[in-house]
């Protein structure tokens, strides 16, 4: 039961990501790849401060997301002036400069990881309150991302998208509307962050690694770049396949390079093959 209650979790989790992320890089059309360190800001503020303090769970994770927004305001503002293959390695070196502070200082656990964040729920029934607890939020950041990207907010970040000169001609603040993008994706990150940490109570820079953003984004193109619906397909996806390899009993050292193998071809297949994924054959940004 606790299997099937982690799996589901995991599911709403990536699907917290892929939502989020799809919100930065699908409608927004902002090549980034740090999302992952969003994550783990999230998870790491939300499990440092339940430790320090023993605040509600609650509050943690709610700081995890302040955290979350914070950082990304600090990476719009210096970042987001530029475009494309900058933008890209800027986010990368953003996100390789924050794990590498984190694991060497000594407060987060550094290369160990963080282990001595506090459980909220006890007893047989944790597995469930945890599964909708997670549930719950994600259907709370994909709704909300669907009723922003569906108002007059969303369809000027689709214009702005589609050709940044118009939409700026007509008036509209690029930086602010990147920088409210950025903010609502990366919060959404930390959310996922938080619960994260309290529901496995473990978290280790090694789970924030690059190897991520490539996941994150395979479920992105697999289930529908700019829809609402395809995250979530490809969170789903995404989250049992690897759990079907598990049952075919491979050699640990396999495991790990036929996942990333599969992802890779998925990709591929898939931008050639279905460049609209799984959810429709619409063009990206377009409302499901």
């Amino acid at each position: 039961m606790e299997y099937l209650a982690s799996t589901i979790l995991l599911i709403g989790i990536f699907v917290i990501l892929a939502a989020s992320y799809n919100l930065i890089i699908g409608y927004g059309g902002l090549n980034t790849v740090a999302h992952p360190i969003f994550f783990a800001l999230g998870a790491y503020t939300s499990g440092l401060l339940g430790a320090a303090t023993g605040l509600p769970a609650v509050v943690c994770v709610l700081a995890g997301v302040a955290v979350a927004m914070a950082a990304s305001f600090v990476l719009a503002i210096t970042t987001l002036r530029i475009s494309g293959d900058y933008l890209l390695i800027a986010s990368l070196g953003f996100q390789l400069g924050l794990l590498q502070l984190v694991n060497n200082v000594e407060f987060t656990g550094g290369p160990a990881g963080l282990s001595s964040i506090p459980d909220t729920f006890a007893g047989p029934g944790r597995g469930a309150i945890y599964v909708v607890i997670c549930t719950a939020a994600a259907a709370l950041v994909v709704w909300a991302i669907w009723r922003t990207m569906n108002g007059p907010f969303g369809r000027a970040v689709r214009a702005m998208r589609d050709d940044e000169l118009a939409c700026a001609a007509l008036g509209r603040s690029l930086i602010g509307m990147k920088i409210r993008i950025f903010a609502l994706g990366c919060g959404a990150a930390g959310l996922a962050g938080g619960i994260y940490a309290y529901y496995f109570q473990y978290i280790s820079p090694e789970q924030f690694q690059v190897a991520q953003s490539a996941e994150i984004l395979t479920m992105v193109v697999l289930g529908g770049i700019g829809t609402t619906l395809g995250p979530i397909v490809g969170a789903l996806v995404l989250v049992v396949l690897p759990q079907a390899i598990n049952f075919l009993h491979l050699p640990n050292g396999l495991v790990g390079p036929a996942q990333g193998i599969i992802f890779t071809a998925l990709v591929i297949l898939f931008l050639f093959l279905r460049p609209g994924g799984l959810v429709g054959t619409a063009g990206a940004g377009a409302a499901h």
